[in-house]
């Protein structure tokens, strides 16, 4: 839809899509939210003012979309922009701390593990998503939201609103990052990672 055509949603709708097409994303917006603060309270915040958002904006959706994808957008752009805000205010806890963590590229930095690690301890060990968390934001991202989440490229150029070609460099460089950070873990378990590549 056009912004010129955008569909006015009675309340029915409005709650029927909410309902039939954002709650079942909740998990997921709850796992990436996590991912990104690293504490549980800010998670679930992030969580509800997303869908404060969604909701007060549900106009701008255009129904039968990719409401996993239009939601991770709105997560995202609320994580950033109440990033800036508190980056800006008095210090309560050490911001400038976690703003150089945000801008490094090459972050040694011990993250919790986070909540998704209990939910599937078999397929990602403590090691990967500890060395997952220790990205910085922006690799972390790109990792969740393909290897994760399952989005397209396509899909994750609009969530992060940058080119595809930005995702697919940014997507190559997370994937070596953390290729390095497990091989490293690799070697001090013994194992040979030697090999040609």
């Amino acid at each position: 839809m056009s912004e010129v055509q955008r569909k006015k949603y009675s309340d029915k709708e409005k709650n029927h899509i909410f309902d039939q097409e954002f709650m079942p994303h909740i998990d997921s917006m709850y796992n990436f939210a996590y991912r990104l603060t690293f504490d549980e309270d800010d998670a679930k915040d992030l969580v509800q003012d997303t869908y404060l958002k969604a909701y007060r904006f549900i106009n701008s959706f255009e129904q039968g979309t990719n409401a996993k994808a239009w939601l991770f957008r709105i997560l995202k752009n609320s994580f950033i922009n109440d990033y800036r805000k508190k980056s800006k205010q008095p210090a309560k806890v050490d911001y400038q701390e976690v703003e150089t963590y945000y801008n490094s590229d090459d972050v040694d930095y011990s993250g919790t593990t986070d909540l998704r690690v209990d939910a599937v301890k078999d397929m990602l060990g403590d090691e990967i998503s500890n060395a997952l968390n220790s990205l910085a934001v922006d690799f972390r991202t790109v990792i969740i939201l393909c290897d994760l989440e399952g989005f397209t490229y396509e899909e994750m150029a609009k969530i992060l609103d940058i080119p595809i070609g930005t995702v697919r460099s940014r997507l190559h460089r997370a994937r070596n990052l953390l290729k390095e950070k497990l091989r490293s873990y690799a070697q001090n378990m013994g194992y040979n990672t030697d090999e040609e590549e």
